[in-house]
């Protein structure tokens, strides 16, 4: 499937903050995760300081009171621990949010199918995933926070400072270079003693956003890959291990001595993964990190309908090549795709409260990088503009 997508520039100010708090909201049960989601839970707080560090807008989280009975949705791995923190936020207020993290890809099946109230995806929806889900109304993308991809591998005697560049992360994904000592890694990594170590590739194994954002960015630096393989939420890898989820692919990666992989930034984070600098498109190593998230969106601009790619997309020295943002996927007109007014009206509480100050502070607290104003702003348009038959929907 060709991805019809606009690479976009988006400047977003944050900071890192701690992983244990990731760590405590994959573990609470303040939201009911279904099929094989776990659930999450911690305190928000700090909502002040996120909206400073935001850029100061005005934009504030809609009123929750009156909200109450169940939403649900299903996708992105990634996104599951702050959509948990933010359902046990709102479960407290009468609102019970139920997600289940079964990865992009059967995110936006379901949302095609009208089976959740709204899906979730690391990758805007392609021209013909579009056209599905037409059957059931306007779909619309809603951005929600930044976050990126990283290339991650367990390499005892080598624990920082790796430098990789989209060719030879390529070559390894395809099975051309097998061990650490390659000719090609050591010329990236000059003064750097690697082992003759086997590599061991772990790839997700289910339809996934990150495998889209992942392969995007190997296919730009890879005639091979492109021709080959190409780009999307499934591929036939040529070489590796299949695990599911984020959660897999870090488990798989860090129980295997000379395992590599691509993991979300918080899962790497939360894991104590190490990662290596990617070369991007300025020449320059970077390594993962919200700030340099953040740079990635400097000088690229998002489209009206939102759907846009970061990868590769700023020529900014300081850019990490391989981040993104998130998508939560909503009918224009929920009720006319088969809701009731009330789980409209909810869906919407749920998305006012996301993009609110609440809800980006919590957001930052999970490693996630808060929205930038201007994007910001363009989801909350987006929001503001669902409908139940027609009419504006007014939360709580």
């Amino acid at each position: 499937m060709t991805r019809q997508t606009t690479k976009g520039a988006i400047d977003v100010r944050f900071r890192k903050t701690g992983v244990l708090l990731l760590l405590s909201a994959l573990l609470a049960l303040g939201v009911t995760a279904c099929g094989g989601g776990s659930s999450s839970s911690s305190s928000s707080g700090g909502s002040e300081t996120a909206a400073e560090e935001s850029g100061g807008t005005e934009t504030a989280s809609a009123s929750t009171e009156g909200l109450s009975g169940t939403i649900s949705g299903a996708g992105s791995t990634f996104a599951q621990p702050i959509i948990s923190q933010w359902g046990s936020e709102l479960q407290e207020q009468g609102l019970t949010v139920n997600y289940n993290s079964i990865g992009s890809g059967g995110g936006v099946a379901q949302f095609q199918e009208n089976t959740v109230d709204f899906g979730d995806s690391d990758a805007a929806m392609t021209d013909e995933e579009v056209q599905v889900a037409e059957k059931n109304g306007t779909p619309v993308h809603v951005p929600i926070v930044l976050g990126a991809v990283t290339v991650s591998y367990n390499l005892p005697g080598v624990e920082t400072g790796l430098k990789l560049d989209g060719a030879t992360v390529a070559e390894i994904f395809l099975g051309n270079i097998t061990e650490w000592n390659d000719p090609a890694i050591e010329k990236l990594n000059p003064g750097v003693e690697l082992p003759e170590t086997a590599i061991t590739v772990y790839h997700r194994s289910d339809s996934s956003g990150t495998t889209a954002l992942f392969t995007e960015f190997l296919s730009d630096y890879s005639p091979e890959w492109k021709s080959k393989l190409g780009e999307g939420d499934t591929v036939k890898w040529p070489t590796g291990t299949g695990a599911n989820g984020n959660e897999g692919v870090a488990g798989g990666v860090s129980q295997t001595e000379g395992a590599i992989g691509y993991v979300e930034l918080a899962y790497a984070l939360q894991n104590e993964f190490t990662f290596a600098d990617v070369q991007n498109k300025a020449g320059k190593f970077i390594e993962p990190s919200l700030e340099s998230t953040s740079a990635a969106g400097e000088d690229v601009k998002f489209p009206p309908d939102l759907r846009f790619s970061m990868i590769n997309a700023s020529s900014s020295a300081a850019a990490y090549p391989i981040a993104s943002t998130t998508f939560v996927l909503v009918y224009e007109d929920l009720c006319k795709a088969g809701k009731s007014e009330e789980t409209a009206k909810n869906v919407v509480g749920f998305l006012d409260y996301a993009l609110g100050p609440e809800g980006q502070a919590s957001a930052e607290k999970l490693d996630y990088a808060p929205l930038a104003p201007e994007l910001r702003e363009a989801s909350q348009a987006k929001v503001e503009g669902l409908k139940c038959n027609g009419k504006p929907i007014s939360a709580g």
